[in-house]
């Protein structure tokens, strides 16, 4: 076997710790997903089972994500990854989008059909239900409130799109389930108090428009990495005021990728009339650039 003189793991070798909040979310999940479920076959809300079933999407999907995290983990030192595991993380970010989008189509279908052959509905317990699982989302929200914890690094360069998109993804199933808690919670009211039971499969449409678009947003963002996008203009911007500040140096090939949340590699050729050791480029990129992995090209153009 082919034996580099450096590794890449970059860091993908130490457990996150969204992959611990994400293994408490998933047994929360799971327990109130069966109760929602059950509660909304016996009380006949659609918006309670909506949120059940959607619900039992979510605990699917961090399951997908605590399962990247241990995947991402225990292979980051294996050679046959060029730049280590870290697109793991987009990989089930993609995916949980795709889950996303796919069981909002479900809900959406199901809501129409209920909205067609409306049930009877045993509000107050419906209610009850439907509260607690308002407050389980919430409490797993709070669980997973940093989601935005292993994207960055200073200066404000690195955006969501090159952050933990599987955190994230977990997040958005959480938001989703909270949102449709609160819409079931919306509509049963309204069908209990003014009799506007029309609006409980009403509210299962307006939140699957919302999931739908949430899922999109990931989707795009989780897309980018996995498409090797060039990174955003101000890290590249850095990149070339750094090596071109003595005004003996021009780059003329840069390409700069996200391959983990908050990591980049880079390829920098450039040309100089005073050509210098790779390494002394290299000490020139300012340090909080979040770039793991440089190669540079120097060419003499004297």
């Amino acid at each position: 076997m082919i034996r580099t003189r450096h590794e890449h793991s970059f860091g993908q070798d130490q457990p996150k710790a969204g992959e611990r909040r994400t293994v408490i979310v998933i047994a929360i999940t799971a327990m109130m997903m069966i109760v929602e479920i059950v509660a909304g076959i016996a009380f006949g809300s659609m918006a309670l089972l909506a949120d059940g079933l959607h619900m039992g999407s979510h605990v699917a999907a961090l399951g997908l994500a605590a399962f990247a995290y241990v995947y991402a983990r225990r292979h980051a030192r294996d050679e046959r990854y060029s730049f280590g595991t870290g697109k793991v993380n987009a990989l089930d970010g993609f995916t949980g989008a795709i889950a996303l989008a796919a069981f909002a189509g479900i809900m959406l279908v199901e809501s129409v059909g209920r909205f067609l052959q409306p049930v009877d509905i045993v509000f107050n317990q419906a209610l009850l239900v439907a509260a607690v699982g308002f407050v389980v989302n919430v409490f797993s929200m709070i669980i997973l409130g940093g989601h935005h914890e292993d994207s960055g690094r200073q200066l404000g360069l690195h955006s969501s799109c090159e952050g933990d998109h599987n955190l994230r993804s977990a997040y958005l199933h959480v938001l989703a389930d909270a949102m449709t808690s609160l819409l079931a919670i919306v509509a049963l009211l309204a069908g209990k108090y003014i009799g506007a039971v029309w609006l409980d499969p009403v509210m299962g449409v307006l939140g699957a428009g919302l999931v739908i678009r949430w899922s999109w947003g990931l989707l795009r963002q989780s897309g980018r990495v996995l498409l090797d996008r060039q990174a955003p203009a101000l890290v590249r911007r850095a990149i070339i005021e750094a090596i071109e500040q003595q005004n003996t140096s021009r780059i003329y090939d840069l390409h700069v990728w996200s391959i983990g949340p908050g990591y980049y590699a880079a390829e920098i050729a450039l040309e100089t009339t005073v050509p210098r050791n790779p390494d002394y480029y290299r000490h020139l990129l300012p340090p909080d650039l979040g770039l793991a992995h440089v190669t540079v090209e120097v060419k003499n153009s004297g």
